[in-house]
């Protein structure tokens, strides 16, 4: 009975799914935020609340996180990685101090305390690594020029919260300085060794998969990357970031190959991903905190934008560019929840945890949006200005300077003294 119940709900969950993607994509957007809301419906406190399905459905999202950060990893090589990261780090400083302070001002502000003050940092800072390629693979960007930026600026948080998230768990522990330091190195340790065998190895890596059997190199690329990120995971680092790893380790015709074959379970995955995203809010817990998660999610996606905008700049990107870089960049998600979900067990603030997953839904529903409409929004609102500076420049022209007033007026006198000598 048990095991009719699951297959009835899971049925239904991938059955609304595509019924979801059918719709968005017949109005040409994101099926992201459908997904979500459809996660409000079937969670806790929702329309027709999971009980079978649930523990299968959080497999399912993990899985939909590793694909969706492997494929992305698989569009670029290990060179492009280094040579990104080596120019772009100035764009993960400027990140950090624009969408972390935000969020560590505004706990300060609620009197939540330093320590909540770091956790909320971290909400606002991190954008969402699998909604944003998504929404990149959504709208056919993934080969534009502004693209490799929007990954640099990612896999530097990513990297970043090898270190971050550590401290935070130290912090939150209240655990004591050494402990907290063998904890951070062993999370950096794992991480450059992950990162120096996809640079160094890869090729070697690449033959290893290889194989003329589509079966055999799908068990094997999923096997690996799955192995990866579970390891990542259990060394304190994130595994979306083993994930990415391998999919830049990959390349040539494998990394074609497995990109071919790995589509449909990405995109059946990651949209299990976000229904569990919904599972887990509970719809009534949302609006108290609904007005300053709305403050705070307004501030940190203009942040975000005008991390984008400066990072793409510095790249030498194209004014439309900079601006699609910006909108694409706003979205939370995962390390988000993680976070958010680190306090909350450890009871630090009872207001957190909504306030995050509030802040969280608006950002990750507005950011498909944002990755569409900024760049149209901006020349909109800059042909707009540009009319009006022009409509005020043509109308200065054309009222008279005091030089040229007095000359009118000599011109007026002289013309009247003609008239009148004519007279006489």
């Amino acid at each position: 009975m048990h095991s009719a119940v699951f297959l009835i709900e899971f049925g239904a969950i991938i059955l609304a799914l595509g019924l979801l993607g059918r719709f968005a994509g017949r109005f040409q957007f994101s099926p992201i935020p459908l997904y979500l809301l459809a996660g409000l419906a079937f969670g806790e406190g929702g329309l027709l609340p999971l009980g079978a399905s649930e523990e299968f459905v959080a497999i399912g999202a993990e899985i939909g996180v590793i694909l969706l950060l492997l494929m992305l990893g698989l569009e670029y090589t290990a060179n492009d990685l280094v040579s990104n990261l080596k120019t772009q780090y100035p764009a993960g400083l400027v990140d950090c101090a624009f969408n972390a302070l935000p969020g560590a001002i505004a706990a300060l502000l609620m009197g939540w305390g330093p320590v909540a003050a770091v956790v909320l940092a971290g909400v606002t800072w991190i954008s969402s690594s699998g909604v944003i390629a998504k929404v990149l693979n959504d709208l056919g960007r993934v080969g534009n020029r502004e693209t490799p930026v929007i990954l640099s600026v990612l896999v530097l948080e990513d990297l970043a919260m090898a270190i971050y998230l550590p401290i935070i768990t130290a912090l939150l522990a209240g655990v004591g300085l050494a402990a907290g330091s063998l904890t951070l190195a062993i999370a950096l340790g794992a991480a450059g060794i992950v990162l120096f065998i996809a640079v160094r190895y890869g090729r070697l890596i690449s033959r290893f998969v290889s194989s003329d059997d589509p079966e055999k190199l799908l068990l094997v690329v999923l096997g690996l990357t799955i192995l990866v990120a579970g390891i990542a995971q259990q060394l304190q680092v994130s595994a979306a970031v083993g994930a990415f790893l391998v999919g830049i380790a990959l390349s040539g015709e494998v990394a074609e190959g497995a990109h071919t074959l790995l589509l449909p379970l990405r995109d059946l995955f990651a949209a299990v991903f976000f229904v569990f995203f919904g599972l887990h809010t509970d719809p009534a817990s949302i609006p108290p905190v609904l007005l300053p998660a709305l403050a705070l999610a307004v501030v940190t996606a203009l942040t975000k934008i005008a991390t984008g905008y400066w990072a793409s700049r510095r790249a030498g990107i194209s004014v439309k560019g900079r601006w699609r870089a910006g909108g694409a960049l706003v979205a939370r998600g995962e390390f988000s929840i993680v976070i958010a979900g680190l306090a909350v067990t450890a009871g630090i603030e009872p207001s957190l945890g909504p306030l995050a997953t509030a802040y969280v839904l608006i950002l990750v529903i507005v950011g498909p949006l944002t990755a569409r409409y900024t760049q149209p929004i901006a020349e909109y609102v800059g042909g707009a200005l540009a009319k009006r500076r022009g409509a005020a420049a043509t109308e200065t022209a054309k009222v008279p300077g005091p030089r040229e007033a007095v000359e009118s007026l000599d011109g007026v006198e002289s013309l009247g003294g003609q008239d009148a000598g004519d007279r006489s």
